[in-house]
């Protein structure tokens, strides 16, 4: 087992940190074991966070297990440029361990209690700014996401490589069923919302044929919910035979006429696929653009096409409180329906973090999942 540093041991001056980082004044004796990121290509480093004294709101958190994303794994092999230090992994499932004196309420106004299973929106919205107001808390003027940016302050437990995350009031939180897997619960905040969102943008899909570009977690997710919503007919596209023949189990067809589509969702980021379907788009389709997420080449896009045909093109980006309500209800309706379960091909503890990355990089598995003080050796 790794050594677990204390902050002063970890974080130099010569980092630039805040006070608090290096500072154990409001420390407990034992301190929050985390895995810390400070720059890509380099070891995740472990270190002791202090046990923070809970302010009204807020409400500190038990990580019982967390997947890795893409994005996480973007970040450490330096694909994708983050903050540093900071404490990666979002896609978190929790049980409540303490509240303040003025606890935190779930979407539903319930106050959370110690013992409660939970999962929480990845971005917290401030409510007032113009965005939110407008309709798009996700893309909000004051915006923090879990996972994601600089550890700092009373904060710096922000991610889910930890033993313990601090949530921040107005976080979107709900209580997860007993019923649901740990496993099939995690990415309920991450890849189900996110689909979620696309699938609420483009409304009801009963009765029409979409098209998936990209089988990663969000374009299973996506088969499956195209599905559950009643979908004449889903094709996926994805370079992997295997990724394809996985898809069916999530309710994509094998052969399918790969034109006129009423509804276009990309989850694969590729430039080229997209510009090759939107070309099988039916007149009156909705496109989606989800997995554009780092930067990319300019796409070539007709606008006498786009006027001719009726398309409405929608871009997503995070996702709103609702879509996690949905996300949630879904994967506890459905799990059983589809082998959500069977998508993290193995389990670390978090001292094993960095095999747990080295594996995700070589395997390329749709998800692996660390938890605190549990361990895989066969792997």
């Amino acid at each position: 087992m790794p050594e677990r540093k204390k902050m002063e041991e970890s974080f130099t001056p010569e980092q630039d940190l805040p006070p608090v980082l290096t500072s154990q004044e409001e420390s407990s004796e034992e301190g929050v074991l985390a895995a810390v990121f400070h720059e890509a290509k380099r070891p995740l480093e472990f270190c002791l966070l202090p046990r923070p004294e809970l302010q009204p709101g807020e409400t500190l958190v038990r990580v019982v297990c967390c997947t890795l994303c893409g994005s996480d794994l973007h970040t450490i092999a330096g694909r994708r440029n983050e903050s540093s230090p900071s404490i990666l992994g979002h896609e978190i499932l929790g049980v409540v361990e303490e509240v303040s004196n003025e606890p935190a309420v779930d979407v539903h106004g319930d106050p959370l209690k110690p013992g409660d299973r939970i999962t929480w929106s990845i971005c917290v919205s401030c409510g007032r700014c113009d965005r939110c107001l407008g309709g798009l808390p996700q893309k909000c003027r004051h915006l923090h996401k879990y996972g994601h940016g600089r550890a700092e302050g009373r904060f710096a437990l922000s991610g889910g490589l930890a033993e313990a995350i601090l949530l921040r009031p107005d976080s979107t939180i709900i209580k997860v069923p007993d019923e649901l897997p740990d496993h099939v619960a995690c990415p309920a905040n991450c890849a189900t919302a996110t689909v979620m969102a696309a699938f609420n943008a483009v409304g009801s899909v009963e009765g029409k044929r979409v098209l998936l570009l990209g089988a990663g977690l969000l374009g299973l997710t996506a088969a499956a919910v195209a599905t559950y919503r009643g979908a004449d007919a889903t094709a996926m596209s994805d370079p992997a035979p295997e990724r394809l023949s996985l898809a069916q189990q999530f309710g994509a067809d094998g052969q399918i006429d790969p034109s006129g589509f009423d509804v276009v969702m990309d989850f694969s980021g590729s430039v080229d696929a997209i510009e090759a379907a939107i070309e099988s788009a039916n007149i009156g389709a909705k496109i989606v653009l989800v997995g554009s997420v780092m930067k990319c080449d300019d796409m070539k896009l007709n606008p006498e096409q786009v006027i001719r045909k009726c398309w409405q093109i929608h871009g997503i980006h995070n996702y709103a409180p609702a879509d996690l309500v949905d996300a949630v209800q879904f994967l506890t309706e459905q799990h059983q329906s589809f082998p959500f379960a069977e998508l993290v091909s193995a389990e670390f503890s978090l001292e094993q973090i960095d095999h747990a990355i080295r594996y995700a990089e070589k395997h390329r598995p749709i998800r692996v999942a660390v938890r605190p003080g549990v361990s895989d050796e066969d792997h």
